[in-house]
C-alpha cells in the first residue's frame, strides 16, 4: 500500500527503510505527489555508443576485471502515476559522467579522460512494486569550460523514463548538501517550489559500506 500523503523531506527520510537482502525496497512509503516530476534538459550526450554492456550495475563493464574509478553508490527509487499508483514495467534509461566529468560521448569537448571500466549507462526495468535500482559512482561535477561556459554544473544523474500508458518523462538527479545547486542553471530552471523533488534523499544504513540515495519519479 502506498501512502498518500504529503511528507516534509525530513519525515521522509526517516520513514525510509533500507533491506541488506539485495537493493529491493520494501518499505510501503513513497514520497507522493499529484504532479509529475520536473522535467530536465536531456543534454547533448547522451551515450552515441555502447560502453560493453547496459546492466543496472554502472561500476563494472562485462568482461573486464577491474571496477570503475570513484565513490560507489546505490541508487533506487519507485516509479509511480499522480495518484500514487506503482508503475510496473516503466523504462528507467540513466547516463552520466563518470569521476572526473567525462560523459561516454564522442563529442564530448571536455579533456578529461574516459574511465574505461566505467559503463557510464544503464538500462533496468521496475518491478511490479514500481521500483527500480542501479549501483554507480557519484558523478563528478561537469565542468561547462570546455563548451564555452563558466564554472560547474551540480553533480547530476541523467534519467529518461517511458511507460506504454503515460507520457515519457526526461529530468536529472541531484544530489543532498551539492554547493552548486544554487548556480545550476538547469537545476533552477524548475518551478522554485518543485526544485526539492529533484533532489534525491541519503538513507541509513548504507548497502555493502555504500551510500544509498533514493530518487521517486512520477509520470502523468
Amino acid at each position: 500500500m502506498t501512502i498518500r500523503s504529503r511528507l516534509t523531506r525530513r519525515e521522509f527520510s526517516r520513514k525510509l527503510g533500507f533491506t541488506a537482502a539485495g537493493l529491493a525496497v520494501l518499505s510501503s512509503t513513497s514520497l507522493f505527489a499529484d504532479t509529475a516530476t520536473p522535467r530536465q534538459t536531456e543534454g547533448p550526450f547522451y551515450p552515441d555508443s555502447n560502453p560493453g554492456d547496459t546492466d543496472l550495475d554502472l561500476t563494472r563493464i562485462e568482461g573486464h576485471d577491474a571496477s570503475a574509478s570513484g565513490e560507489h553508490i546505490y541508487v533506487h527509487g519507485q516509479v509511480m502515476d499522480t495518484a500514487g499508483n506503482p508503475l510496473q514495467n516503466a523504462t528507467v534509461d540513466v547516463w552520466q559522467a563518470n569521476h572526473v566529468g567525462k560523459y561516454w560521448h564522442s563529442q564530448d569537448p571536455n579533456p578529461a579522460a574516459l574511465d574505461p571500466n566505467f559503463q557510464g549507462w544503464g538500462i533496468v526495468q521496475t518491478d511490479n512494486a514500481g521500483f527500480y535500482r542501479f549501483k554507480t559512482i557519484k558523478p563528478a561535477a561537469y565542468s561547462l569550460e570546455a563548451m564555452g561556459g563558466q564554472g560547474s554544473r551540480a553533480r547530476h544523474i541523467h534519467y529518461k523514463i517511458s511507460h506504454a500508458d503515460y507520457a515519457g518523462l526526461t529530468t536529472q538527479l541531484y544530489f543532498p548538501g551539492d554547493s552548486l545547486l544554487e548556480q545550476d542553471e538547469e537545476f533552477n530552471s524548475a518551478p522554485e517550489n518543485e526544485r526539492w523533488r529533484l533532489v534525491s534523499t541519503e538513507e541509513s544504513p548504507h548497502q555493502d559500506g555504500l551510500p544509498i540515495y533514493r530518487f521517486d519519479i512520477v509520470l502523468a
